[in-house]
């Protein structure tokens, strides 16, 4: 039976309580959370509004602003522009699936680590920092590939799409004739 879900209020004076432990933390606290895959939900003390998405956006947004960023500004202008388009949901569920792999195969790897260099081969930073590099050089060109190969049959998909209305739209007003100088009444 799975644990029930850890609840911390947040406080109008900004604190965060854990409920759990019955006492205040910090976001590194709820940080550490995450990293140990504790599942948690912070809601608002007064309203009960579920504030966790906030909290691990402020948790990455002091991240970002520490020494070593992970995204770039093109990356986050690109976010940006997406918000309120019509494929805002299917970057979310797209980046969410590749995040999603992308941990599973680190995992993945971890375990082969393991197995092949014993209880602490997995532990080394170096070596996994320098196949993840290789990794990624290699998964970049195909990725850019794989999405402008999707960009493609998008375009195809939605000029079939196109042509099929207009055929429709022509078929369905075949009974019907125009003209333009006919002023007459009804």
């Amino acid at each position: 039976m799975s644990e029930p879900v850890r609840m911390i209020k947040k406080y109008p004076n900004r604190r965060l309580y854990d409920t759990k432990t019955s006492a205040y933390i910090t976001l590194t606290d709820v940080k550490e959370l995450v990293l140990k895959f504790e599942t948690f939900q912070v809601v608002d003390a007064k309203t009960n509004e579920d504030l966790t998405r906030s909290i691990l956006l402020q948790i990455i947004l002091e991240e970002e602003s520490g020494g070593m960023p992970m995204f770039s500004s093109e990356l986050l202008s690109g976010f940006v522009r997406f918000y309120g388009s019509t494929m805002q949901g299917m970057l979310g569920k797209y980046l969410e699936n590749n995040m999603r792999t992308f941990v599973d195969f680190q995992g993945k790897l971890q375990e082969q680590s393991r197995t092949l260099y014993g209880p602490n081969g997995g532990d080394n930073t170096h070596m996994q920092a320098d196949f993840w590099n290789q990794f990624l050089n290699f998964q970049q060109p195909a990725m850019q590939n794989m999405m402008t190969a999707y960009m493609d049959q998008s375009k195809k998909m939605f000029q079939s799409m196109q042509d099929q209305m207009q055929t429709q739209t022509r078929t369905m007003f075949t009974g019907f004739q125009y003209n333009p100088g006919d002023k007459s009444e009804k």
